[in-house]
């Protein structure tokens, strides 16, 4: 039986044997366990990874997390990392991370992957580097006169370049090429101190008194929210006045354009982009600290902006330049991988928000046309997928005092293309017998080959 004739059937038996291996077949081993980097910047993870002779590599992944399964959230794939991920191997199996405009969120443990071509060759250990970013802190030493030191919590790369900027009751006082603010100070109950460096400021230390803790000083519950489009959002602090506060309000540095004097910040509230959207509640205050929290309703994305707190007292106000709370403001989207479905494949739809959500999320599934929901959880999958699973998919994200409902996804089904191309054939065949016959050929069938023939040639139709 020729392998091209039409309807014929070809079996192939396939012989599987499972050899497990040892541990020492397999293993990656990673460059360092920790690392300690800046925010903002770029950091390489890298490692080397071995497995049996024999095997052939097919896949590589790093992870940070793996789902209920057990199977790891390949990084490329990660909504929380999308277009900040690249990988670089070469022949000697070593391979790197690259993760750029690193954020709070990234501060975690990485692992390696790796998938080969042989039934069971795949290594997902434990995650094995630990990513931090360098808290700062100002230490103050000595008696009457005092010594103030910039100090990171974890050592980042040494950067000979590195200026560290000196803040004092808020306001921007000094530069230096060292962490040592450049004279020793007298001490004065009411100053505070803070520390960061340039080109960093947004990772400033926490101020600090030069003595005593009755100093002025702002203090912001988060430095970074996200939450959903057309929901509410508390911006919460704390603030401590030397002297007898009189009054206090929020401001947004993104909106100096619009203050009659931009080194002058002016109240939220009468800020026209925020009109009857913003309130201060649950203001709680005595002569000399309190608490203030910003209420943003019906969010924007264009209110995704720093926020920062100011107060004045009978003869001090507190400065401008230390960074406040960054808001995010984020919409729903569903991702599908992979983005073309055919019969039998497994299809996963994830629902993504371009930052990581503050307060703890709750996904729901639904599918149009369906009344009940079909599943819970950021990622739904459909499993041997057929044409009854077509349509159009989209997720609800429930946080804090709101909700949103992502765009509908369409999940279409385009069967198997080896059946469309077997009928074609097929039929093509038919169709070329029946002309034949018809045009005076004298036809008949050998098993499955077709032959015609004229008074002078014979074709063979395989």
């Amino acid at each position: 039986m020729s392998l091209s004739s039409t309807g014929s059937v070809l079996v192939v038996f396939h012989w599987s044997l499972t050899v497990v291996l040892g541990q020492g077949d397999w293993g990656v081993t990673y460059s360092t366990q920790s690392i300690c980097v800046l925010k903002g910047s770029t950091v390489e993870l890298s490692c080397t990874y071995k497995y049996p002779s024999g095997h052939k590599v097919t896949s590589t992944f790093w992870f940070t997390r793996k789902y209920t399964d057990g199977n790891p959230v390949n990084l490329s794939d990660d909504p929380d990392y999308r277009g900040r991920v690249t990988y670089r191997s070469d022949e000697k199996n070593r391979h790197t991370l690259i993760i750029t405009d690193l954020r709070e969120t990234d501060s975690t443990k990485y692992g390696f992957g790796f998938i080969t071509d042989q039934p069971g060759g795949k290594w997902i250990g434990q995650t094995g580097v630990a990513l931090s970013f360098p808290g700062l802190q100002v230490v103050v030493t000595g008696g009457y006169m005092k010594n103030l030191t910039c100090r990171t919590t974890c050592p980042p790369p040494i950067n000979p370049n590195t200026t560290y900027i000196w803040y004092k009751n808020g306001q921007q006082i000094d530069e230096s090429s060292s962490p040592q603010y450049k004279d020793p100070i007298y001490i004065h109950y009411k100053d505070s101190y803070s520390c960061s460096v340039k080109g960093h400021e947004d990772l400033h230390s926490p101020t600090v008194c030069v003595q005593g803790q009755a100093c002025n000083r702002v203090t912001y519950t988060k430095r970074r929210i996200c939450v959903l489009k057309g929901s509410s959002v508390d911006i919460s602090c704390t603030y401590v006045g030397y002297y007898n506060v009189t009054s206090s309000l929020w401001f947004s540095p993104k909106q100096s354009g619009r203050w009659r004097d931009k080194l002058i910040p002016e109240d939220l509230t009468t800020d026209p982009g925020y009109a009857g959207r913003v309130e201060y509640p649950d203001q709680e205050s005595t002569i000399y600290r309190g608490t203030s929290t910003l209420r943003i309703t019906d969010l924007r994305e264009e209110d995704s902006a720093e926020y920062r707190f100011t107060f004045k007292t009978d003869i001090f106000g507190w400065g401008h330049d230390l960074p406040g709370t960054t808001l995010t403001v984020s919409d729903v989207q569903v991702k599908m991988t992979p983005v073309t479905v055919t019969e039998g494949q497994n299809v996963a739809l994830t629902c993504i928000t371009s930052c990581p959500l503050t307060h703890n999320p709750t996904y729901i599934w639904y599918k149009k046309t369906v009344t009940s929901p079909k599943a819970s959880g950021q990622s739904y999958s459909i499993t041997n997928i057929t044409s009854e699973d077509s349509g159009e998919y989209y997720c609800e994200v429930r946080n804090g005092r709101g909700s949103m409902y992502s765009s509908a996804l369409m999940v279409t089904f385009a069967g198997k293309q080896t059946s469309v191309l077997t009928a074609s054939v097929g039929i093509t065949v038919v169709v070329l017998v029946l002309i034949l016959c018809l045009s005076g050929y004298i036809c008949f069938r050998r098993g499955d080959i077709y032959v015609f023939e004229t008074k002078f040639h014979i074709y063979t139709q395989m």
